[in-house]
């Protein structure tokens, strides 16, 4: 425990340090759920992780297995992100708040995706405003060393190619696991998204 006696600390917003504590992550997940069913928790990499500003943050998700993380957000708006350190520093920092979920069509699609290294099968970018952030001791984390991201998901992706990577999502990530929709943008006959209204609730 802390020589202070306390456990953690709240912010009302992502400050310089914990700014700092993010730079220096290679993985952070992220929960979210409706007001019933399953709890999704996902792992992420690939340096998909922005901070925009004290109370806003952005992430970039590739194309998966599952689309649970929409689906979510557009039934009940909240998102909850965890980063723990597996060397230096014992901490583990949650940020809270709700999110917005921008993908192909949207009218800040290309200026949000920007932020963001080249990535194919690129499906959403969330842009979250944090609420609140807390630090807590992560004195129970075990150390790992970091080799490298693994780049088999755009590898993936650049494989298949955009309407292989479309016809996938189609097939794949219009439902979730308890039966939501997955709030994909509409296509165009030929497969191409087109404009399309947030996915927020």
């Amino acid at each position: 425990m802390p020589e202070d006696g306390r456990m953690g600390k709240l912010y009302d917003s992502v400050t310089p340090e914990l700014v700092e504590f993010i730079a220096r992550q290679h993985m952070f997940f992220v929960a979210t759920a409706d007001a019933s069913g399953r709890v999704n928790v996902s792992p992420k990499g690939l340096d998909s992780f922005r901070v925009l500003g004290p109370n806003r943050v952005a992430w970039l998700n590739g194309t998966g297995s599952g689309n649970e993380t929409a689906a979510h957000l557009a039934m009940v708006n909240r998102m909850t992100i965890m980063m723990c350190a597996f060397e230096g520093k014992p901490w583990i920092l949650r940020l809270y708040g709700t999110a917005r979920t921008i993908q192909p069509g949207d009218p800040d699609w290309e200026e949000l995706l920007d932020l963001f290294v080249p990535f194919p099968g690129a499906r959403q970018v969330f842009d979250m405003t944090v609420d609140s952030a807390q630090t807590s001791c992560g004195f129970g984390v075990p150390f790992y060393d970091y080799v490298g991201q693994r780049e088999l998901l755009p590898m993936w992706a650049e494989k298949r190619g955009p309407e292989g990577t479309i016809a996938y999502q189609d097939k794949n990530n219009a439902v979730s696991l308890d039966g939501l929709d997955g709030h994909l943008p509409p296509r165009t006959p030929a497969g191409i998204p087109t404009s399309a209204p947030d996915a927020d609730a």
